[in-house]
C-alpha cells in the first residue's frame, strides 16, 4: 500500500465529514449529516485505497 495513496484517501474520508456535516448543519441535522457523509467517506477512501494497491 503506498503512502501517498493513505493520505489522499485520509484527506478525502475528512472532507466528505466536513462536507456531510455543512449539509445536515444546513438542514437542521447535523448528527444526521455527520453519519452520511462518514458512510460516503469510507466508501470513497475504500475505493482510492483499492487504487493504490501495490501489486505485490
Amino acid at each position: 500500500m503506498s503512502k501517498q495513496g493513505e493520505q489522499i484517501g485520509n484527506f478525502v474520508f475528512v472532507g466528505c465529514m466536513f462536507i456531510g456535516g455543512g449539509i445536515g448543519f444546513a438542514v437542521d441535522n447535523l448528527f444526521a449529516g455527520g453519519a452520511i457523509g462518514m458512510g460516503v467517506g469510507f466508501l470513497a477512501r475504500a475505493f482510492i485505497l483499492s487504487r493504490y494497491r501495490s501489486n505485490d
